[in-house]
Parts: C-alpha cells; structure tokens; sequence
C-alpha cells in the first residue's frame, strides 16, 4: 500500500490512513525512503533514515489510539544538533561528534506520544547561519528552486517536510533558524518561547537564547506538535511553565510605520507580497498601528555586534582553539569574535542593561499586541551567497534576531502556501507569555489566504 501514501506528508493525512488502513506506519516508511533516494544528491540529511534502526521504533508502537498516542506513526525529522538516541550528533561538524546515550528532552517526549524519528538533518554548522549553505556535508538546495538558498541554519528539517519525506521537523532557533526557512520552503515555523520548550540535549549556539522549533504544513499541526513537547523540564535551567491561553485575537496589529527593507534579485517581487500580506491582515478585524520599528534594530545588534556572541565562544571556544582547521571558514570568524578582547566583563553588562531598556519598551508596546514583519526581506542564489557570505547572511535576518533576545514568541507562516516561486511569509510576534494572540492571527491569515483562493 506504499502508493496510497500521500505526496506530501502532514499529521491528519497519515492519522486518516492509519485509522482507514489505507496504509501502515511500514509503508509510510518505505514511501519516506524512496523519496530520500530520489533527492539523494540534495544533501537534506546527515545521518538519512535507514530502515534497519527505524524499525526498531516501528516494533515498539503501542496499539493504535490517538488519544494515548497522538503522534502515533507519524514519521519526523531531527536537526542534527539535536540528541537522538544511539544516533551521532554533529552540528554539521564532523570531528564534534559524539553518540548520546539518551535523547533530547523534547525528542524524548515526542517518541513516548508515537512519533518515529527518522534521522539527522543538515544545518549551517554549529547553528550559526541563516543560509543553509555553511555545513561541510554540502549546501542544501531549496525545495522549489535549486540554485536557491534553503536558508538556515534549519535548512535540512525545513526542506525534508516539504518534500515530504517527513510529517514535521525539529529545528532550532537563535536568531531565526527556526523561521527562515519555513518562508523559503512554504512552511509554517513556530518558535515558542525561551524555556517553553526544553532545550536539554540542544548543541548550545548562544544558549540562554535557543528554543527548540517546528516545522510543518499547517497550524493545526504545530498545535499538535507544542501540546506534546511543551513541559517543564526540571534538569533544564532555562525550561520555565508558560501555559497556553485560550486563542484570541490581539487588540492591535503593530506595522512598521516605514516600508521595510527588501533586497537581493527579487527584492520588488517580495515587496509586492508584503502589501498583499496586508491587504490580508486588514481582514482580522483587529485594529492596525503603525509605529517606528527602529529599536527592534538596535536591539538585535547586540546578538552579534555586542557582547552577546561571547555566549557562542563560552560554549565552543575551546572545541575550536582545538580544532580550527574542522571550522567552516565564516562560522569560525563569527566564533572566533566572541573570544576577542574588548568583549569584557564591563561590556558583557553594559549590553545587559541597554538590553533590558530594549525589552521593557517590547512589553509596553506589545501588551495585548502582536507585532508583524517580514519573516525575511529577500532571498539569493546559493552563488551569491558563496561571493559574499557575512552580508547576505547579515540581510537574511534583518527580521529575526531581536526576537529571542526581547523574549518573544513567534509564528513564521507562509504569504501564499502554493507560492513556489520565491516564496515570502510573514512573522507574528508577541510576549512570551501572550501566545494566544500570534496562534489567533496566524490563523486569520491563513483562513483569509484560503479564502481568497476559494478554499
């Protein structure tokens, strides 16, 4: 029955061929491995499914019930810099290796309600970089656009759900990794917030800033997804209880007041999409403020122009002393400027205090809010990249990295999800503890976006 398989995997499909035997968690399988075959010279895995230890996940499934189990049988992905039992765990750096003798806690979570991991997938190394092309075991090529970037660092759990050769996937994000490439391959990207999701067996990028992310076709199945892995963790010292609230809309929509920024070739395209994506905000009913967006700015330079890339250096400074010549070229330099010396203890503080100015702004602004943005402005060739790596990076998160550094929650949803020619998506922001607003537009959007396809 591997044919009855559908092409594009999503949650309520496979739950509705389980329950109708349209197909087995067996056939889903051998499906997801034909496909991995068929896009072998797109390097989207690290460590690719392999049947003879995924069965070993198939054999241990209880009997069928989605309400014990609602994860049952459905196949996922894993960044590999994410822990999976008895699995390698590179962060896309081959001498970093190491084999955990247990899972992630949120993996964990996820295998105990059902869900078969798959594998390993690529990323920019050591999750730093929003490309998708930093990683030794090759660039992973967008799913629609092959000479496209996939973006990153979460390139190959992004491109793997969209080509259907898994349900959803496990990314990380720091400073975007977890949404830009949702927008590049017509995804949804949900980063909770900090804490909300355990990030206990993550390879740290800036540890006190990463969330645990996941991507997948449609809310509905992010909903799923956050219901199973959002849990105190009570070895985790950032994990925190941020229980959901009942969905609602917010009482405004925050806009830049300014048309934001796009560039690389298609910038005037993505511009076009951005009003259309207002035009579709309009339809939520909630009230519209534009207002100045310049402190969200001044707030993201400091992951990188400030103090904060010290965090990087703290975890893997002595792993790349030891080991410089196993560094991607740009990913040691970003490293490397966290170890230099002007980054010292009085600064470390000084762009604590400026950060806590920054977010005591956010909360006022976005008390009963959500504030909207491009996910990205723009999109490039995976050889401009090459020809200019930090700039093009640089570009790629103009919308992103203030967000875990003013504690924000995020939804990255896609403008037009049939769009496959340089796809554009919009991010919703809210307060950590205000989700229920960015879950509540997301979904006027989309049901908006169907609507005027006549879905």
């Amino acid at each position: 029955m591997k044919n009855n398989v559908p092409e594009i995997l999503t949650i309520p499909a496979l739950k509705a061929g389980y329950e109708h035997k349209a197909f087995t968690p067996e056939d889903v399988l051998s499906a997801i491995l034909s496909r991995v075959e068929a896009h072998k010279d797109n390097p989207i895995w690290i460590t690719p499914p392999e049947e003879k230890w995924i069965t070993i996940y198939l054999r241990k499934l209880p009997p069928m019930d989605f309400s014990k189990y609602p994860l049952w049988g459905i196949p996922f992905a894993i960044k590999d810099n994410i822990d999976l039992e008895g699995i390698p765990t590179t962060a896309a750096c081959p001498s970093y290796s190491y084999t955990p003798g247990k899972s992630a806690f949120v993996v964990d979570r996820l295998i105990k309600a059902g869900a078969i991991p798959l594998g390993k997938t690529n990323l920019d190394q050591f999750a730093t970089g929003l490309v998708g092309t930093r990683s030794p075991y090759g660039e992973v090529q967008n799913a629609w656009q092959p000479e496209c970037i996939s973006g990153g660092s979460s390139s190959g759990s992004a491109v793997s759900v969209a080509l259907g050769q898994a349900a959803f996937s496990l990314g990380t994000d720091t400073a975007g990794s977890g949404r830009v490439p949702a927008m590049l391959n017509t995804l949804i990207g949900y980063k909770p917030p900090i804490g909300a999701w355990s990030s206990a067996g993550v390879v740290p990028a800036c540890q006190s800033l990463d969330c645990v992310t996941v991507f997948a076709h449609s809310l509905e199945e992010v909903e799923i997804v956050d219901q199973v892995a959002r849990a105190v963790d009570p070895v985790c010292v950032w994990s925190r209880d941020l229980p959901l609230k009942v969905k609602r809309l917010p009482a405004k929509i925050l806009l830049p007041k300014d048309m934001p920024t796009f560039y690389g070739p298609w910038a005037e395209n993505y511009q076009i999409k951005w009003m259309h994506a207002l035009r579709l905000l309009e339809q939520s009913g909630s009230k519209i403020e534009c207002i100045d967006t310049s402190f969200f700015s001044k707030a993201a330079s400091l992951l990188y122009d400030g103090a904060y890339v010290a965090e990087r250096w703290a975890d893997l400074g002595e792993f790349v002393t030891a080991h410089e010549e196993d560094i991607f070229p740009v990913t040691k330099n970003i490293l490397k400027s966290g170890g230099r010396e002007e980054l010292s203890a009085a600064r470390l503080f000084k762009d604590f205090h400026q950060l806590s100015i920054y977010r005591k702004q956010a909360n006022q602004l976005l008390e009963n809010a959500v504030l909207v943005l491009p996910t990205a402005g723009g999109s490039f060739t995976r050889d401009e990249v090459r020809e200019n790596p930090v700039e093009t990076n640089s570009q790629m998160g103009l919308y992103t990295n203030h967000c875990n550094l003013l504690d924000l929650a995020a939804i990255a949803i896609p403008e037009n999800s049939e769009d496959h020619d340089h796809p554009f998506g919009i991010t919703c922001f809210s307060l950590h503890d205000q989700e229920q607003f960015i879950r509540a537009l997301a979904g006027e959007f989309l049901k908006a976006n169907g609507a005027e396809k006549g879905e």
